[in-house]
């Protein structure tokens, strides 16, 4: 059987993996993200996702699982909010409009020099948002170091009015329709493998 490893040390990335009922290993990805001057958020998700997966030393017979999300607001890259007052500001900006969550999965096989990936897109339409449920909000998740300063998986939904495209898993961090395509993709069947 082949091995999987998750490229990610994610709680939220290993949570949704194991609904799947996957045997798997999860290591520390040793990549800077730094996103190439003048490239697509789109594509920066798939360049993180290679990056991540390749990161990691090459185990003979394992498929390395990738992934990454990019929110894109107006045509830019959305940084991780480093403090609860950047977490504030960008859901001041983010109040009441549209922005997309680019999520990339890859599966990088060293043994077979195969990279297999889907990138999959989800727009979300935050609700209109007032300063105090903003600051009600950032101190019930504390949603520092999530870009948009929001945590979906967590109360951060109830800050959204819709969501169109891809599927949720996603917009937490992997989507398992696209890694259920891969693997397949791969010659590995998830059903055959669950547990």
């Amino acid at each position: 059987m082949d091995r999987l490893i998750l490229a990610s040390t994610s709680r939220f990335r290993r949570a949704l993996l194991d609904r799947l009922g996957l045997p798997y290993e999860a290591r520390a990805p040793h990549f800077d993200e730094i996103p190439p001057e003048g490239m697509a958020p789109r594509d920066v998700a798939r360049v993180f996702a290679e990056g991540k997966a390749k990161s990691l030393e090459p185990t003979p017979g394992a498929w390395v699982i990738g992934a990454d999300q990019v929110p894109e607001f107006d045509g830019r890259i959305l940084r991780k909010a480093e403090s609860q007052d950047e977490c504030r500001a960008q859901l001041a900006a983010l109040a009441g409009r549209t922005h997309m969550l680019h999520t990339a999965v890859v599966l990088w096989s060293a043994s077979e020099g195969r990279m297999l990936g889907e990138t999959v897109t989800v727009e979300l339409t935050m609700r209109p948002l007032s300063a105090a449920l903003i600051d009600r909000y950032v101190t019930l998740d504390d949603p520092v170091g999530s870009a948009g300063g929001y945590l979906f998986e967590k109360r951060g939904i109830g800050l959204f009015e819709s969501v169109r495209g891809g599927d949720e898993s996603a917009i937490v961090g992997l989507s398992l329709l696209s890694l259920c395509r891969l693997l397949r993709e791969a010659g590995i069947e998830p059903l055959d493998l669950a547990r």
